[in-house]
């Protein structure tokens, strides 16, 4: 039997786990979509305080840990679309972190994922999609035993599931960023990925032409940023910069480096 596309035509209720500052619910917004900022779920006080300043709402910290499935708030399913998303930590599945893993049980912050089956397990009406985004480490040889256990679940509970890896430079930003996404239909759907588009683009078109001076790092910042081997690889990936117009994936590291280059 040919698996048919899903059309969404209700209202999505859009629920966001470990929301961060709300760049799904950015991207739902800037594609139109009939969607209420229904729920979310995020720790870091600023985290929130980000979310509400962009967004204009007024959601409060809590604990994913600490939620159950009627905080969801998951009703009325044949009235609603709820789009469930929930890109867990990558801390401990980046090769730029520990990589302790997201094996159930281990309690690691990228094991924070399994939270996320709990609560599928406590509802009575499940979303009828989900979304994910995380670095390609959550398939790597390591976890993938685990990726293979958690898309396993999701079709126990009646999901089907699409994943890939994703490189931003393909669709239309400047910067080499590669991660895995994956979608999950309740039901028997058909998912198609976006093709990618050309780039047009430069890394300079992304940087503004006049900066307040007290965005600059000063010349012992710039140094020690230079001095600190853990900057060395990146220094090398910048190099690149110059011939490809294309931005490095931008970390902490290699973030606060290109800062220093930047802004000198």
């Amino acid at each position: 039997m040919t698996k048919v596309n899903l059309k969404i035509d209700k209202p999505i209720q859009l629920i966001e786990l470990f929301a961060g500052i709300g760049s799904q619910a950015k991207a739902l917004e800037r594609l139109g979509a009939n969607f209420e900022h229904y729920r979310i779920c995020e720790f870091d006080k600023y985290a929130i305080k980000s979310y509400n300043a962009i967004h204009g709402t007024d959601f409060v910290t809590s604990d994913i840990t600490k939620i159950t499935a009627s905080d969801l708030g998951i009703v009325d399913t044949d009235q609603y679309c709820y789009i469930l998303t929930y890109s867990f930590p990558c801390q401990d599945l980046s090769l730029a972190g520990k990589q302790k893993g997201m094996a159930k049980g281990e309690n690691t912050r990228s094991g924070l994922l399994w939270e996320v089956e709990r609560l599928l397990n406590e509802c009575d009406e499940l979303p009828q999609i989900l979304l994910m985004e995380n670095v390609t480490q959550v398939h790597g040889t390591k976890n993938r035993e685990h990726f293979d256990e958690w898309i396993a679940f999701l079709e126990s509970k009646g999901y089907s599931n699409y994943w890939k890896d994703l490189n931003a430079k393909n669709f239309g930003i400047p910067q080499n960023r590669n991660r895995t996404f994956m979608v999950s239909i309740l039901g028997d759907y058909n998912y198609d990925f976006p093709k990618p588009i050309p780039l047009k683009l430069k890394l300079k078109d992304m940087l503004e032409d006049e900066v307040d001076e007290k965005y600059y790092l000063s010349d012992k910042q710039i140094q020690d940023v230079q001095n600190w081997n853990a900057y060395q690889k990146p220094l090398e990936t910048m190099e690149k910069v110059d011939k490809t117009n294309i931005s490095p994936t931008l970390t902490t590291r290699s973030g606060a480096y290109a800062a220093g280059m930047i802004l000198v």
